[in-house]
Parts: C-alpha cells; sequence; structure tokens
C-alpha cells in the first residue's frame, strides 16, 4: 500500500511538473512568437527617394558611381547648410539641435508603431510623444533655469515654475505612467512592456544627447563645431579611403567597411581636427561661452579668451627635431585637446554606427528613413553624432570646466540681505586670513 501510495504521489507530481513544463512551453512559445513577430518586420522603406535630375544626370554610370556621386552631391549640400547656421549664430544652432531630436525621435518610434499598430492597441504613439515632452521639459527647464537664472527671477510665474520644477517633472511624467499602466490589453502585455521599454530607450539615446550637445554649445561654439566637424571628416574619409583602397573587412555588423577606411579616416581627422582647431581659436566669437545679457535679453558672445586659446611655445620632443628641423613650435592649447576629440570621433565614434547597424539588422531595414537621398534618415546621419556628445560633456567637465564667477554673484544676488552679508563676512574672514585682502586693499 505504502508503494502504491508513493507510485501515486509521484504520478501526481510529475503530472503537475508535465503541466507546468506545457505551460512555461506555450509562454515561451508565445513570447518567441511575439519577438519573431517584433523583430520580423520591415516598417521602414528601404528605398532612397533620389531626386528625378539626378537620376537622370547620372543614367549612365554603373550603380556604384552612381550612390557615389549622390551621396556627394548631398553631403556638400547639408555642409552648406551646416555653415549657414553657423553663421545664424547660436539660437538657431539650438532650434536645429531640437528639430534634429524630434525627427531622430520620430524615425526609431515609427519602426515600433508599425510593429504595434498591427495589434490595434491604444495610446502607443500618444504616449511616446508625451512621454518625449516631459523629458524635454525636465531637461530644458533645468538648462533654462542655469544659463537664463537673472531673467527666471525677474518674472513671477517663471519663478514660481522654477522653484517646483523638478515636482512638476515628475507629476508628468507619473501621468503618463498611469496612462500606460490604464492602457494594458490582456494578451498583449508582453509587447506593450516591450514598447514602453523602447521609448524610454530611445529618450535616453535621443534626448539625454542632445541636451549635452546645447550644453556644449554653452561653453562656446568651438566645442559644439570641432567635435560635429571631426564625426562628418571621419565619415567622409573613411568612406573615400574604403571606396578607393578598401580591401579589407573591418566588421560584419557593416560590410562596407573596412580597415583601410577607418585607418585613413583616423590620420586625415586627427590633422583636420589640428588644423580647424587653429583657425578657429583665433576668433572670439568661436572660442567664448555663449552667454545671456540680462540688460539687452540676447544671447552675447564676447569676452577675454582664456589660455586655452592663446598661442603658446612647446619645445619638440628630441626625437622628432632632427625629422621636422625645429626645436620649437607655437600653437593654442585647444589643438592639444582637439587631439582627444579627433581620436575619439575616428575610434570610438564609428562605434555608434556600428550599433545603428546592428539595430538595423535586428529589423531587417536598411536605414530608420529615406529623408536624404543616397543617405537614409536624419538618425542614419547622427548616429556617431550622439555618442561624440556624450563624450565632449565629460572631457569639459573633467578636464576644462571651472566654476563659473558670473553664474555665483547672479545666484548670490538674488538671496536675501542678511544672507548675502553672512557671504560677505565668510569671504572676508577668509580673505583676511589668506592675507590678501590687505594687499586688495593697499591696491
Amino acid at each position: 500500500c505504502s508503494e502504491l501510495s508513493a507510485g501515486a504521489v509521484r504520478g501526481a507530481g510529475k503530472s503537475r511538473e508535465s503541466e507546468s513544463e506545457n505551460k512555461l512551453d506555450a509562454e515561451t512559445a508565445s513570447d518567441s512568437e511575439s519577438k519573431s513577430e517584433f523583430g520580423g518586420s520591415a516598417p521602414v522603406p528601404t528605398s532612397d527617394d533620389t531626386p528625378e535630375v539626378l537620376n537622370r544626370a547620372l543614367s549612365n554610370l554603373s550603380s556604384r558611381w552612381k550612390n557615389w556621386w549622390v551621396r556627394g552631391i548631398l553631403t556638400l549640400a547639408m555642409i552648406t547648410f551646416f555653415f549657414i547656421i553657423i553663421y545664424l549664430g547660436p539660437m538657431v544652432l539650438m532650434t536645429i539641435v531640437m528639430c534634429v531630436q524630434i525627427k531622430c525621435f520620430h524615425e526609431i518610434i515609427t519602426i515600433g508603431y508599425n510593429v504595434y499598430h498591427s495589434y490595434d492597441l491604444p495610446w502607443f504613439r500618444t504616449l511616446s510623444w508625451y512621454f518625449l515632452l516631459c523629458v524635454n521639459y525636465f531637461f530644458y527647464g533645468e538648462t533654462v533655469t542655469d544659463y537664463f537664472f537673472t531673467l527666471v527671477q525677474r518674472e513671477e510665474p517663471l519663478r514660481i515654475l522654477s522653484k517646483y520644477h523638478r515636482f512638476i517633472s515628475f507629476a508628468l511624467y507619473l501621468t503618463g505612467f498611469c496612462m500606460f499602466v490604464l492602457s494594458l490589453v490582456k494578451k498583449h502585455y508582453r509587447l506593450q512592456f516591450y514598447m514602453f521599454g523602447w521609448t524610454h530607450v530611445t529618450l535616453l539615446i535621443v534626448v539625454t544627447q542632445s541636451h549635452l550637445i546645447i550644453h556644449n554649445l554653452f561653453e562656446g561654439m568651438i566645442w559644439f563645431i570641432v567635435p560635429i566637424s571631426c564625426v562628418i571628416c571621419n565619415d567622409i574619409m573613411a568612406y573615400m579611403f574604403g571606396f578607393f583602397f578598401g580591401r579589407t573587412p573591418l566588421i560584419k555588423l557593416s560590410p562596407k567597411k573596412t580597415w583601410e577606411g577607418f585607418i585613413g579616416g583616423f590620420f586625415a581627422t586627427v590633422l583636420f581636427g589640428l588644423l580647424l582647431s587653429y583657425v578657429m581659436s583665433g576668433y572670439r566669437c568661436f572660442t567664448c561661452p555663449v552667454e545671456f545679457n540680462n540688460d539687452t535679453n540676447s544671447f552675447t558672445v564676447d569676452c577675454e579668451p582664456s589660455e586655452l586659446f592663446q598661442l603658446q611655445e612647446y619645445n619638440i620632443p628630441l626625437v622628432l627635431q632632427s625629422v621636422v628641423g625645429w626645436k620649437t613650435v607655437r600653437m593654442y592649447p585647444f589643438q592639444i585637446h582637439s587631439i582627444a576629440l579627433s581620436t575619439f570621433a575616428s575610434l570610438i565614434g564609428p562605434f555608434g554606427g556600428f550599433f545603428a547597424s546592428g539595430f538595423k539588422r535586428a529589423f531587417k531595414i536598411k536605414d530608420f528613413a529615406n529623408t536624404i537621398p543616397g543617405h537614409g534618415g536624419i538618425m542614419d546621419r547622427f548616429d556617431c553624432q550622439y555618442l561624440m556628445a556624450t563624450f565632449v560633456n565629460v572631457y569639459i567637465a573633467s578636464f576644462i570646466r571651472g566654476p563659473n564667477p558670473s553664474k555665483l554673484i547672479q545666484q548670490f544676488l538674488t538671496l536675501r540681505p542678511d544672507q548675502q552679508l553672512h557671504i560677505f563676512n565668510t569671504l572676508k574672514a577668509h580673505l583676511v586670513d589668506k592675507g590678501m585682502l590687505g594687499s586688495l586693499e593697499d591696491a
């Protein structure tokens, strides 16, 4: 009897285990099917809308050379547009960065929306754009408070929004979070959470990086122009060296990338960075921080150039003196920093492009969109720029930026008189202890 009962227990246990395994298998299969459907779609067109005038002009060329000419002509057009917006000043540059951010977000979200829309589930696109609005409100609200502090303190509504900015941002995000929970539909939970994660990763990649680009711009237009130009130069020169000399494949994610293009692009970009930095370091409009003038309510770019942008004399190493024939060289300190920027743009920056290539292969698409003939979408052109923006921001914070006296004074003036007096007495005592106050009074 005991053997029979033990056997019955074992049989029941096996039955329950078998049942749970079947359920798990069914759930896994369902998950795999969702993933297969999620990753197997091709929602974005893969063909480029090449203008008809170019098609007629290049009709006698092979597809390889036709693509070369189309890319070349459109590249020159984009570079010309880049020069124009630089000439128009920092406000236009910030507006263009915002427009690029929105377009990149649209291209990535559209890929997910086409998959998601096939299930006829509510609110995905609405919630995605709502979260974009919330994140932009949070980031740019902080920037406005930081760079337009006096203006914000002058206006009562702005002062209230500034004081409770983070709470308002959090409340807005919680509203979107609750809307997402309410939108959950039975049998599609996994896909909905996939898309929730999709939206947030897109926000992390696009909005955060564009915010850092604008921060770099406020440090001086040179910190915006040189890194972006180095990435553009590397992209062009790597393509040129690869087109004419490429023989050895570089990475499987991008079969057209070659070691010849990678190495040639590196040396060309470092040289380009040195030359561009030398030219730009001599102009205050590029080297001075972008600041807001409270008297005129406008941006100003005028200052006494820092040591970074003043010519210094450097001794050439003995090993190289016999080669170049010089003992010293005069150059701007910023040119040394430009070597770090151009090296990153050449060696690490392309991995942003490789990451984007892997993403496109995962979803079996050629480009994010077909906005620019021969180039794909806006995101296809800015995949390396976003990675570069983070590096430049970290580089400035680690090696360049120091305390900003003008911002400290602005904050000091907004304090109550008793608080200002307390800070004044503390600072006076500190200067007396250092022995600096007496010498200042004598002067």
